[in-house]
């Protein structure tokens, strides 16, 4: 079986920037398994995806806009500290934050003296990543599974929410 649309893939990966810093990596631990075409994956390793079986292993350069996208400055802003008040807050923390164009996780990437500057941005926008995959399992999706729109445990008979 093909990896198309609708089909359930269960295959390791690893990904790297293009200074070969190791961003993820699923060799050591359980595979990614996910339906194809629910978004779920970015569309530049879901594209080199389609066509392949189990069995297959292959490269894949995944340029930023077949990815997470560039990145924008204005994405950017300072947020008077006193918004965090009571709180203890270091760089790297992510919120969830309320903009006019509706809620985004936001990361702090710097504490200043009176501001806290966040970034809206994907940590992994502006970046090329290198995937190596390996597909271990191709099967189609049950009617369930396309219904709720991602892959239940295998044996469980749900996925442990009602709709």
């Amino acid at each position: 079986m093909i990896v198309a649309t609708n089909k359930v893939v269960k295959m390791h990966y690893s990904v790297m920037d293009n200074d070969k810093n190791s961003i993820d990596n699923s060799f050591d631990g359980e595979p990614l398994i996910f339906i194809v075409g629910t978004g779920y994956l970015i569309q530049g390793l879901e594209d080199a995806l389609q066509g392949k079986k189990a069995g297959d292993t292959l490269s894949v350069t995944v340029p930023p806009e077949q990815g997470y996208g560039e990145r924008h400055d204005d994405l950017m802003q300072a947020v008077p500290k006193s918004m965090f008040e009571g709180m203890e807050i270091e760089v790297g923390m992510q919120f969830r934050a309320s903009t006019d164009d509706g809620d985004q996780s936001v990361m702090i990437i710097d504490i200043q003296e009176d501001d806290v500057i966040v970034d809206g941005n994907n940590p992994l926008a502006g970046i090329t990543l290198n995937f190596d995959v390996e597909i271990l399992e191709v099967r189609d999706a049950t009617a369930d599974e396309l219904e709720h729109g991602h892959v239940h445990g295998d044996g469980d008979g749900g996925c442990g929410h009602d709709h």
